[in-house]
């Protein structure tokens, strides 16, 4: 998905710059990128980075030695190289995104089709988006005018900091899918999307950004641009997996809505277990809200090795990330073997990694494995955010067997997505068979919007119901 940091600060700002970007690494593991500024001056400070091998803070930490400024902006990115460098009749200027654009190809013929439009850079054999945006921008006669352009032509969505000498801009998404957190301390503001990032660096919460809200960031403070719209659709994944315990958006904190979404799949049945546990990392929060509702003993029947390997979602094909998430987890069959276990997970995607895990908990000795997803089946390929590198929405195993049982490809039917139908637990059924687990369960929707507590008029439920 991605993530950004940026800065406005008194001093020099490249520490806050570097660690605050780097707090950002658990949202994409493809490039890394750092720009900053002095303010009232021409020229920039710009590094980028391949970090598919090598974390954030190896491949930057010389770069931040030869770094000045005290304004700043750094991104994590799905792929595509960040910060770009625009110079335009705007001035100079450095801009980061996140988001996904639907309609790149429509805007970019668009942009040839007027009199010199032209673009330097590519990614994936796609005009980068970044770029795109930026020449929306450019096209408007006012940084304001620009950004709310870009919110009013693209398909998607799209979050964006651009760095100035004046200062830095950040506007939120349209419909705020994805956050822009404001924090402070003294001399110094920062907008992050994720909040953890505030903490260790002294800043203090001071705003949410309202959906399509825009700001100038200075070291004396907060301008508001505009104002923004009141419709929110933020993503719902960011509490159920994407989002890190430590940070909270909309006043709702990512590790207190997994232990409430896992006390209510426990409050679904009473099964007679010995164990419960959960898939490293984000089933963990899940796990533990399980086992205090249901008073059975929560262990870490898997630990995660951490300091090299990443995101099982983020590789680009199916063998590299079956290796990761096989490499990456190992399990202790002294808590395993002999036991009854129930697993919570963030979600069931492909299913196909899961198959394998789950193969080694019974090879390692188990008597029963049960798996509960903390979301309900997933049937729709996300349309605004790149939650993963799928290219299809047959690649969901949920789709798949909904297709198997009508024996055709089709729109999935009502029943599929109501819990108590007997198509939805068959469904189960064969997702589990699949799996070769003894049973599966998803969490109920009215569950999971009452867990994540910020109501559901504010969020986005695409991927389970096509309401976005």
């Amino acid at each position: 998905m991605g993530g950004f940091f940026g800065v406005a600060s008194k001093e020099e700002c490249i520490t806050d710059l570097f660690y605050g970007t780097d707090y950002h690494s658990h949202l994409g593991t493809m490039r890394g990128g750092m720009a900053s500024a002095v303010k009232s001056k021409d020229g920039f400070d710009r590094y980028i980075h391949d970090i598919r091998t090598t974390q954030f803070r190896s491949k930057f930490e010389d770069d931040v030695n030869r770094m000045s400024g005290n304004y700043g902006i750094g991104v994590i990115s799905d792929f595509d190289d960040q910060p770009l460098l625009i110079v335009s009749h705007l001035g100079k200027y450095s801009i980061v995104t996140v988001g996904r654009i639907n309609n790149i190809k429509e805007l970019t013929e668009r942009a040839f089709n007027e009199k010199g439009g032209h673009f330097a850079e590519v990614t994936e054999g796609e005009v980068n988006p970044t770029e795109l945006v930026a020449s929306l921008i450019n096209s408007q006669k006012s940084f304001t005018e620009g950004i709310r352009y870009v919110q009013e032509q693209i398909e998607g969505s799209c979050s964006l900091l651009i760095l100035t000498k004046d200062g830095v801009y950040a506007a939120r998404d349209k419909y705020g899918r994805t956050p822009i957190i404001i924090g402070s301390k003294a001399g110094s503001f920062a907008a992050t999307m994720e909040s953890c990032s505030f903490f260790n660096l002294g800043y203090t919460h001071k705003k949410d950004l309202a959906p399509g809200e825009i700001v100038l960031m200075t070291e004396n403070g907060i301008e508001q641009l505009y104002a923004g719209g009141k419709e929110m659709k933020m993503c719902s994944f960011l509490w159920v997996y994407y989002g890190y315990p430590a940070s909270t958006y909309e006043g709702r904190n990512v590790e207190e809505s997994r232990n409430a979404c896992g006390a209510k799949l426990a409050a679904q049945e009473n099964l007679d277990l010995d164990t419960i546990c959960g898939i490293p990392d984000s089933g963990i929060g899940h796990g533990l809200g399980y086992a205090a509702s249901s008073g059975v003993p929560y262990r870490r029947t898997f630990v995660k090795y951490t300091p090299t390997w990443p995101r099982s979602f983020m590789p680009q094909n199916q063998e590299s990330r079956d290796l990761v998430a096989r490499m990456k987890l190992i399990p202790v069959p002294e808590l395993i073997k002999g036991r009854r276990l129930l697993f919570c997970e963030d979600s069931i995607v492909r299913g196909t990694q899961l198959k394998n895990t789950i193969k080694r908990v019974f090879e390692t000795g188990a008597e029963e494995v049960h798996m509960r997803a903390a979301c309900p089946p997933l049937l729709y390929g996300c349309p605004y955010l790149n939650f993963s590198r799928s290219k299809s929405v047959l690649d969901l195993i949920a789709r798949r067997k909904v297709n198997e049982m009508e024996g055709v490809e089709c729109e999935p039917p009502a029943e599929y997505l109501d819990p108590d139908s007997d198509k939805h637990h068959e469904m189960c059924r064969r997702i589990a068979e699949h799996l070769g687990i003894t049973s599966v369960k998803y969490q109920r929707l009215d569950d999971l919007i009452e867990a994540i507590g910020i109501g559901a008029e504010k969020l986005c439920t695409y991927c389970w119901n096509k309401k976005g």
